[in-house]
């Protein structure tokens, strides 16, 4: 019910952190015009709290600022702050600081979990309070937890969550979301809270499961899946819009409510893509693009219009539709400037007896260094990588080894000189046991049947990457050798997106006037970096690339438009 009369919500996953906010308002209206009513988004804790003590609003956290932008349209809003997410980010959203506590209790309660989980719903609640929708504002949903039942039991937990939610001002009616197995709803629900489901079809079957659980009121499916999302080296998933289309038909027609995830995906920016590892390591792609009705850069796809058609049978939906894309400009620009990383890292050596994990450096990419006084030939082994190692002896590359083929051990041809280790986290896995699981080097280290000891350590400063060349000059001679930074500069318009080729390059990251655009890798499925036109200025704009392995012509190309690899259609 809204304002005592019957009220079927029609929302559309629009995740804000995964959009550019100059883009918000585009996107959002977008939904209108396909007949969404609401737009439904999680709220990643990680990304607003990357350190213990922070809490981040700016810029594309500004989640004030995108609540307010979907008033402004007339829609109303869905929060789902988690503290667990999934959403195929980063440690499934949980900061990774929070778990390298010893004795901490994921999703369960446990004091020190619960300590801090009360402090981020209540910064992410004061935020949410004076903008729900019996005070003016757009907000008539919030969430406890999400699909807790594939994760756990624990009802204290679950009720203590509720209870802090309520506590910090929190009025509108509060969810929960589980996948519609009898098990799961009965572990992952709780009294006096609406149950919803997470399914992509058989909405009969599934609706009935989810009435079993909720004998009366609304029925509602959380998450409509309506696409998926693609990990290096697989292919480029897509539904059919025509059977999506019919599914969306068949649950609207029972009735049901519905939060069609996604409506558009958007972009893993930076290093915020997550991975699965169900047996197999599987980091998930940069771009989160799902298959949505909106595309990753925002233009209605043919499922935009078959969904559109299909709400238009049960609610008013506008005459205006969005233009269609238009070819993004198309051009070259070589690189210059090489900066070899072994040689200037760009960020602070420390002194190890033995190697840390990247938690214990709080890094992502990281440089070991040891000398090597044996001789011959020997074995290098590790207990286990997480999730990439490249291997240099004196400044030569040996070779990778990878957290997804199982690799722990590589023959060295010898062991006299300067052994180095790029180390590299692809990504936390975001689903399942192994969330939180520290990343790096799993040690011991050895070299034969000894342990190797005595490490000089860098942790690479991603962030401050785009800066290196202020404190290094080039270095012509390690080109092609090891991991190389490239720059250049390019000419905009500061109106037109831009699609930033990789198919050329090896494995990487790039940077656009110091913005990280995300993570590339030539194993595909994706071959294109999208790049939203607010991040770029009329005139020259900067762009930096991280190669770690060697690019096949140090240029940057860029196209009309995205390529996101081979589809199973």
């Amino acid at each position: 019910m809204l304002d005592g009369r019957p009220f079927r919500i029609i929302s559309g996953a629009l995740h804000y952190f995964r959009v550019h906010p100059d883009c918000w308002a585009d996107r959002i209206e977008k939904a209108r015009l396909m007949g969404l009513n609401t737009i439904e988004t999680y709220v990643p804790w990680s990304l607003h709290s990357p350190r213990p003590g922070t809490f981040d609003t700016t810029g594309i956290l500004d989640l004030a600022r995108f609540l307010r932008e979907v008033a402004a349209a007339g829609l109303y809003a869905i929060v789902r702050p988690g503290p667990y997410i999934c959403a195929e980010l980063d440690n499934g959203g949980l900061p990774p600081w929070l778990l390298r506590e010893e004795g901490m209790g994921v999703r369960r309660y446990e004091p020190k979990f619960m300590a801090a989980v009360t402090k981020y719903l209540q910064d992410v609640l004061e935020i949410v309070r004076p903008l729900q929708i019996d005070q003016g504002g757009p907000v008539l949903l919030v969430q406890v937890e999400n699909e807790y039942g594939a994760f756990g039991d624990d009802q204290t937990y679950l009720k203590t969550l509720a209870q802090v939610i309520r506590n910090a001002g929190i009025t509108v009616p509060l969810v929960t979301v589980d996948q519609p197995v009898d098990e799961m709803l009965t572990a992952g629900s709780l009294d006096g809270v609406l149950r919803t489901a997470s399914f992509g079809s058989h909405a009969a079957e599934r609706l009935a499961a989810l009435r079993r659980h909720q004998p009366t009121g609304p029925l509602m499916c959380m998450e409509f899946w309506d696409g998926w999302f693609d990990y290096w080296g697989g292919r480029h998933h897509t539904t059919s819009a025509a059977d999506a289309a019919a599914e969306l038909d068949a649950l609207l027609a029972a009735g049901a409510s519905v939060n069609i995830y996604m409506f558009h995906g958007g972009t893993n920016f930076g290093l915020s893509n997550g991975a699965n590892d169900k047996g197999v390591y599987r980091p998930t792609i940069t771009s989160y693009d799902y298959d949505a009705p909106l595309d990753e850069a925002g233009h209605p796809t043919s499922k935009y219009h078959a969904f559109r058609e299909v709400i238009s049978k049960y609610a008013p939906v506008p005459d205006a539709v969005p233009a269609a894309a238009v070819p993004a400009p198309e051009f070259s620009v070589p690189l210059a400037d090489p900066v070899g990383l072994l040689a200037c890292p760009g960020g602070d050596w420390s002194d190890h007896a033995t190697v840390p994990t990247l938690d214990e450096l709080d890094a992502r990419l990281a440089i070991f260094r040891t000398e090597l006084r044996q001789g011959g030939p020997a074995l290098l082994t590790f207990a286990e990588v997480r999730d990439r190692v490249q291997v240099f002896l004196d400044g030569a590359p040996v070779g990778i080894l990878e957290r997804e083929r199982h690799e722990r051990a590589i023959m060295l041809p010898h062991t006299r000189g300067r052994l180095e280790l790029v180390v590299e986290d692809q990504g936390r896995v975001n689903y399942g046991p192994r969330i939180g699981e520290a990343k790096g080097l799993i040690g011991p280290v050895r070299l034969g049947t000894t342990e190797l000891t005595g490490w000089s350590v860098c942790a690479v400063d991603l962030d401050r990457l785009p800066q290196l060349w202020q404190s290094a000059g080039p270095t012509p001679s390690a080109v092609g050798i090891g991991p190389t930074a490239w720059r250049t500069t390019i000419e905009a318009d500061g109106k037109s997106d831009l699609f930033l080729r990789t198919d050329a390059w090896g494995k990487g990251f790039a940077w656009i006037n110091g913005f990280c655009l995300g993570r590339y890798w030539r194993r595909g499925p994706q071959e294109t970096l999208y790049v939203p036109a607010p991040l770029l200025v009329d005139g020259p704009n900067n762009l930096a690339v991280l190669e770690l392995e060697a690019l096949e012509s140090p240029t940057a190309d860029f196209s009309a438009g995205p390529w996101l690899g081979y589809t199973d259609l």
